[in-house]
C-alpha cells in the first residue's frame, strides 16, 4: 500500500493566472528515497506543500485532485493533523525557525503534539545529534549561521519521528562539506524522503528514484538508472559530469578593490577576518570560497561597504553594489519592473532591459512574492545590475537556482565582467566558473 498518493492534482496560488502544478499524478513507498528534480519555478515546492496539505489550506488557492498521506485526505485535515506523519525542512530556515533557543526548537514539535514530557529532552536531544547539532544545543537560534539553522530544522522534524519526510533545498546554505554530512545523515534514517534539490549529484546518488517536473507537469517518474539515461538524453545539465559550455574568462586589468591588512570583529575579540589581503580587477569573476562561518559574507559586505573594518583599508574605484544571500527579503513593490527600476530612478525602460538580461521579462507585471525563491534571486540580481556598478558583489547567487540557470548566470556575469567592471562572488559552490578562486588566506588554482 502506498504511504503517499497523489492522483490528478491542479492547483493555481491566489491570483495565478497559470497553475502551478497541472495534472500530477505519482505514488510514494514506505521506506523509498525520491529525488524530485526541475527548473526554478516548475512546480517542485509547491508539490511538496501539497503533500504536507499546506497546499490548499495555508496558501488558498484553486485545487482539484486528490492528495491522500497515510490515508487521510488533505482536503479533509488540516497540516497541524499530519504533524506526527510528516515533516518538511523548508530552503529557507530563517523562516522556519520559531523559537530562540536551539533546544528548544528541537523540542517545539513534540510539545505541540503533546509527547509525554519524560520523552520531550531525550528524544529533542537524539534529533539533535543525529544531525551533528547536538553541541548547538544552548545556542541562541539568531546567533546561528544558516547552514546551522538548516541542520537545527532538520533535527526538529527528525523529533517527530514522521513516515514522510519532505525536504525542499535542504543544502543550500550549506558548504560542500556540510551538504556532504547533511545528506548523508539522511540516507541513514529510513524513513520515505522526498527531497527537493539543485545540488543534483549527490541526491541522484541517495534515491532510488527520480521525479521530474517542468512547467508544472511531471515529465519523468522512473528509477533512477532509467532516469539518468533520460536526464542524459532530455535535461544534461542535471547530470553529476555536467560541463559548462561557458566562454573564456578575459580580464581587463586595473584595480576595481583592494583590502589590505583587514581585520573585522562582530564582537570584541572574537575576530571574524584578521589581516585579509584582496584584490578585484576589472574585467575579472573573482570567486571567494570557504566553509560556513569563515567570513564570506562578511568579505563581501566590507567589499561593497556595508561594513567598515575594524583595521586595514578597503578602497572601491567607481560605485559597488551588493546582492545578499535571500534577496526575497529586501524586496519591497509590487511589480517586479518596480523591482527592478528603483536603481535606476524609476527608469522602467533601463528595469526592462535588466529584467531581460536576466530572463526574467515575461515576469515584469508580477508580484515578487508570487516568484519562486530562484526567480526572486534573478530578480534581485537586476535590481542590482540595472544601475551598472564597477563592483558587482553577490552573496550565494547559485542558492535555489536550478543547474541550467546556473550555467545562464555564469555566462552573464562573465559578460558583465568583460564589459570591464568586477565581479565578486562568495559561494560553496566549487564548480563555478572564475578567473580566481580565493580562500580564506590563500589564493587557489585559477578556474576558468
Amino acid at each position: 500500500m502506498a504511504l503517499a498518493r497523489v492522483e490528478g492534482l491542479t492547483y493555481a496560488y491566489p491570483g495565478g493566472e497559470q497553475p502551478a502544478l497541472s495534472d500530477v499524478s505519482l505514488e510514494l513507498r514506505a521506506g523509498e528515497a525520491v529525488a524530485l528534480l526541475g527548473p526554478s519555478g516548475s512546480g517542485k515546492s509547491t508539490l511538496l506543500r501539497a503533500l504536507a496539505a499546506l497546499v490548499p489550506h495555508f496558501h488558498g488557492g484553486r485545487f482539484a485532485g486528490r492528495v491522500e498521506v497515510a490515508g487521510l485526505d488533505t482536503r479533509l485535515v488540516r497540516p497541524a493533523e499530519l504533524a506526527g506523519i510528516v515533516a518538511t525542512v523548508f530552503q529557507d530556515p530563517e523562516d522556519q525557525v520559531v523559537m530562540t533557543r536551539v533546544a528548544n526548537e528541537a523540542a517545539f514539535g513534540l510539545e505541540n503534539l503533546g509527547v509525554p514530557a519524560a520523552d520531550i529532552r531525550p528524544r529533542a536531544e537524539e534529533a539533535l545529534a543525529a544531525v551533528g547539532a547536538l553541541h548547538l544545543a544552548g545556542r541562541k537560534t539568531m546567533e546561528l549561521s544558516g547552514g546551522e539553522l538548516q541542520r537545527v530544522c532538520l533535527s526538529a522534524a527528525l523529533a517527530l519521528r514522521p513516515q514522510l519526510l519532505l525536504l525542499d533545498e535542504p543544502t543550500s546554505q550549506l558548504d560542500p562539506d556540510g551538504a556532504e554530512e547533511f545528506l548523508r545523515r539522511v540516507e541513514e534514517l529510513g524513513t520515505t524522503v522526498v527531497l527537493s534539490e539543485h545540488r543534483t549529484a549527490r541526491a541522484l546518488e541517495l534515491c532510488s528514484r527520480v521525479l521530474f517536473l517542468e512547467e508544472g507537469r511531471l515529465l519523468l517518474d522512473a528509477p533512477r538508472e532509467e532516469a539518468l539515461e533520460w536526464l542524459s538524453a532530455y535535461r544534461r545539465a542535471y547530470l553529476p559530469d555536467a560541463e559548462l559550455d561557458l566562454p573564456e574568462p578575459v580580464a581587463n586589468g586595473g584595480t576595481a578593490l583592494r583590502l589590505e591588512g583587514v581585520r573585522y570583529a562582530y564582537e570584541p575579540g572574537l575576530a571574524v577576518l584578521d589581516g585579509l589581503d584582496l584584490g578585484a580587477r576589472r574585467g575579472e569573476l573573482l570567486v571567494l570560497e570557504g566553509p560556513n562561518g569563515s567570513g564570506k559574507t562578511t568579505v563581501a559586505k566590507l567589499a561593497a561597504g556595508l561594513l567598515q573594518p575594524d583595521r586595514g583599508t578597503v578602497t572601491r574605484r567607481g560605485r559597488a553594489a551588493y546582492l545578499s544571500q535571500d534577496p526575497g527579503r529586501y524586496l519591497v513593490c509590487e511589480r517586479a519592473l518596480d523591482e527592478a527600476a528603483l536603481a535606476a530612478g524609476g527608469d522602467h525602460e533601463r528595469a526592462q532591459a535588466a529584467l531581460a538580461l536576466v530572463g526574467r521579462a515575461w515576469a515584469a507585471e508580477r508580484h515578487p512574492r508570487d516568484l519562486s525563491s530562484g526567480e526572486r534571486e534573478r530578480l534581485g540580481l537586476a535590481a542590482v545590475a540595472v544601475a551598472e556598478p564597477d563592483l558587482l558583489v553577490l552573496d550565494e547567487p547559485t542558492r535555489g537556482i536550478d543547474p541550467e540557470r546556473k550555467a545562464d548566470l555564469a555566462r552573464w556575469l562573465l559578460t558583465y565582467a568583460a564589459g570591464g567592471r568586477a565581479v565578486l562572488v562568495a559561494t560553496h559552490d566549487r564548480g563555478f566558473p572564475a578567473h580566481r578562486r580565493i580562500a580564506l588566506g590563500q589564493e587557489l588554482t585559477v578556474a576558468a
